[in-house]
Formats: structure tokens, C-alpha cells, sequence
């Protein structure tokens, strides 16, 4: 199940990935494309400031989605790397609960605010803005996933990164 389970986020990783690249191109040209119509002819594509904007939160949290999986988050391992070998265990474990709570929160939250929203349009687009509150519910539910996937037996016991040893970092010797 939980072997699954990583297999399936693995990919979805992936594939957002690739969507993060996707969805910057499109930024870019309609960015691009916007400022050089304005200087150049005086005129502006109206939907390129809006959508770019939505785009922009779009990739935000799927990035932050992306990050879960890499275990790049920001952490405090100043007060970790002075703790034993148990109290890191501890610490790992009542971290991992808490975000678990948290992204529950932020889900129900999301949800909450996409019925909200969804029929309220956005001024140019005329898009429910429920499309922005699904890029907060998708990224809850995908980090919900990684801790789950995290609290598997073997796992959940072991430490967080000593200092200098984070994925998002080379040790320096």
C-alpha cells in the first residue's frame, strides 16, 4: 500500500514538474507579449495581467507541493541537532502529526472557501475564482499524502537531516 502510495506521488511530482515549466512558459509569453504590445502599439491584452497573477498561484503551490516531496521545506535544526538520537525520533514524529493536522485544516479551509467562491467570477476572465482555492485544496491534499507516506513503519522513525545533509543542500567538507 505504502510502496503505492510514494509510486503514485513520485509521479505526480513529475508531472507537476513538467506543468510548473508549462505554466512559467505561458507567464512568460503573455508577460512578454503584453509589455511589448503596450510600448510598441499602445494596447494591451486585458486578460494577460489577470491570468498571468492566477497562473502565478497555480504555480506557487503546486512548487510547494513539489517541495513536500523533496523534503526541501524550511526547518530549524538548531534545536534538532541538539537533541539525541530519541528526541529526534520524538520530534520527528509530533512534526509530522502536526503538519498532518495543518494540511487538514488548510483542506476543510480550501474547501470551505471554493463552495464560497464558486460563483463569484474574476472581473476580466469571468473564471469562478473556486479555480484559485483548488490550487490551496490540491496542494493540502498532496502534502497530507507525503506525511502519510512519511508515517509508514521504518519511516517515521527516522531522524530529520542533520545540519548540512538537506536535500536542498551539499555537505561542505
Amino acid at each position: 500500500m505504502h510502496a503505492l502510495l510514494e509510486r503514485f506521488l513520485i509521479l505526480c511530482c513529475r508531472l507537476f514538474d513538467q506543468l510548473i515549466g508549462f505554466l512559467l512558459l505561458i507567464m512568460v509569453v503573455l508577460v512578454f507579449g503584453n509589455v511589448v504590445l503596450r510600448y510598441t502599439f499602445d494596447s494591451g491584452i486585458t486578460l494577460s495581467e489577470e491570468l498571468s497573477r492566477w497562473l502565478f498561484v497555480w504555480m506557487t503551490f503546486l512548487g510547494a507541493t513539489v517541495s513536500m516531496q523533496r523534503n526541501a521545506h524550511l526547518g530549524t535544526e538548531f534545536v534538532i541537532n541538539r537533541l539525541g538520537a530519541s528526541g529526534r525520533v520524538v520530534c520527528a514524529l509530533i512534526a509530522r502529526l502536526l503538519m498532518l493536522g495543518t494540511c487538514i485544516l488548510v483542506a476543510v479551509g480550501a474547501a470551505g472557501q471554493a463552495q464560497i467562491n464558486f460563483h463569484s467570477t474574476s472581473a476580466v476572465m469571468e473564471a469562478s475564482l473556486a479555480w484559485l482555492d483548488a490550487a490551496v485544496l490540491l496542494f493540502a491534499v498532496f502534502a497530507g499524502l507525503f506525511v502519510i507516506a512519511s508515517l509508514r513503519p521504518g519511516r517515521a522513525a527516522s531522524t530529520p537531516p542533520a545540519s548540512g545533509s538537506s536535500p536542498a543542500r551539499t555537505p561542505s567538507k
